[in-house]
């Protein structure tokens, strides 16, 4: 027998040993897919710019590695983590408190003093919760409120929020701050309905507020309804908001949601609207403060699970909430962005997670700054599988095709309703991260991060990435 026969029979066997293990034992692929190579080249992204890992959820060598290691902002994927150690950290049943608070107890029908709301950081105290909890003052016999109203947000000790810093559009709720006492997200809800009869749009204040007034300036376009709200340019003045712009009749009717106040108008302009629907009178201030400790709670809001509430933050990538959640993980009163940043470092410690990559901002992903890896985010998603609460974030996750951000992307094909994924999005930024069920009933990590200019171009290349590990 000759060398080259001995060398040709040696990889022959080797060959066959490779296809008897399992495609999570195989040695990871560096290079990409052709089809995602191919979206990336078309959509003139340099592929240094992406970072990818593919691997089974179990474990095991990764299938795909490109560029894992980098540090690259993850947008919205960066939720991923804040959820994940908020589930650990707190547990899938922790709630947060909103209370009512007395120095003296009311009598005919009157409370002589102060009137005390004392926030824990409830990421969902919207306008029906605050409804009930006010309600509840009145069933306790509160009708005239003698003092002033004080809000008291000792549990956060946050920086002024300037909510035009990030990207210069204050008006958007994505870019509301973290508040102790968030009402209502800090937004209010307005509903547009075209009527082509008559050559106007109605708008609608869906959300009480004491003293609102709607400047209605909005011109009824006739072309496709596209992306309407780029053609809205809403501004404010005092309690007045001023619509300017075209809305097409073509949209149909439509929610546009607003930030115009600050935490303390927002709370005053609701309050007033409420109480004053619940039959009760308030001729006091709206003031910021602290409850003294001798006040005593006379009503309460107990807010949803966190368990619920993650479902919020990641299926709608809610950047308050998040910030919101984020905060609460720090467990000294009151809470900080630095003390949540060392909780969250001491967590991860004892989960034996080495995120060499990572940097937290705010825990949101609307950030300049917050940095992680692919390698690092595979590595999280891995240790949330084998986790007691992985039932609880895995649900939380965007459904591809049929839900949440991921509503209308894949919703055609053979990742439509089998992924679970975190997508996240900011200028030069593109992201998505979770698990991938393949046609062989076999789940992947699939994280794919860009980090270009030209990253707003590469959906494609992502949705043919997550193609490719369903259908290999």
């Amino acid at each position: 027998m000759n060398q080259t026969t001995t060398l040709a029979g040696a990889r022959s066997i080797l060959f066959l040993a490779l296809l008897a293990l399992p495609l999570d034992c195989l040695p990871a692929t560096t290079g990409l897919p052709p089809a995602v190579s191919q979206a990336l080249q078309e959509a003139g992204i340099l592929e240094r710019s992406v970072g990818i890992v593919v691997q089974a959820a179990d474990g095991g060598q990764p299938l795909l590695s490109h560029n894992a290691r980098q540090a690259m902002n993850p947008a919205s994927a960066m939720k991923l983590l804040t959820t994940y150690a908020g589930l650990e950290m707190l547990g899938p049943a922790y709630t947060w408190r909103t209370e009512a608070l007395v120095e003296s107890i009311p009598g005919n029908g009157r409370l002589e003093g102060n009137l005390y709301l004392r926030g824990s950081g409830d990421p969902k105290l919207g306008l029906e919760q605050f409804w009930l909890l006010l309600r509840q003052l009145r069933a306790r016999g509160v009708k005239d409120i003698g003092g002033d109203l004080v809000l008291d947000r000792g549990a956060f000790s946050v920086p002024v929020h300037d909510p035009g810093e990030f990207d210069h559009e204050p008006l958007r709720p994505y870019n509301a701050g973290p508040d102790a006492l968030l009402l209502n997200l800090n937004s209010v809800r307005l509903t547009l309905q075209p009527d082509p009869l008559r050559k106007i749009v109605n708008v609608i204040a869906e959300t009480p507020s004491d003293g609102l007034r709607i400047s209605n300036h909005l011109n009824l376009g006739h072309d496709a309804c596209g992306d309407w709200r780029e053609r809205i340019k809403p501004s404010v003045f005092g309690q007045t908001i001023e619509l300017g712009g075209s809305f097409p009749a073509a949209c149909g009717e439509k929610a546009l949601h607003l930030a115009p106040w600050t935490p303390d108008v927002q709370v005053e302009g609701l309050f007033r609207a409420l109480w004053g629907e619940l039959g009760g009178s308030f001729g006091g201030r709206v003031r910021a403060g602290r409850a003294p400790a001798n006040a005593q709670t006379l009503a309460v809001y107990e807010s949803p699970t966190l368990g619920e509430i993650v479902r919020d933050i990641n299926k709608f990538s809610n950047n308050v909430m998040a910030r919101q959640l984020f905060l609460t993980l720090d467990s000294e009163r009151p809470a900080t962005a630095a003390g949540a940043r060392r909780q969250i470092g001491a967590w991860l410690q004892t989960k034996g997670l080495k995120l060499a990559a990572l940097v937290l901002d705010n825990g949101s992903g609307l950030s300049r700054s917050e940095r992680i890896s692919a390698e690092d985010l595979a590595q999280l998603l891995r240790s949330a599988w084998q986790s007691a609460v992985m039932p609880e974030l895995v649900a939380s996750l965007p459904i591809a095709g049929v839900d949440g951000t991921l509503r209308k992307r894949l919703n055609a094909g053979s990742v439509t309703g089998r992924a679970h994924l975190k997508s996240g999005y900011l200028d030069g930024v593109r992201a998505i991260a979770g698990y991938l069920l393949d046609q062989n009933g076999k789940r992947w990590i699939v994280v794919c991060l860009i980090n270009d200019p030209k990253a707003r171009a590469g959906k494609p290349a992502i949705d043919a990435l997550l193609l490719w590990a369903a259908t290999r």
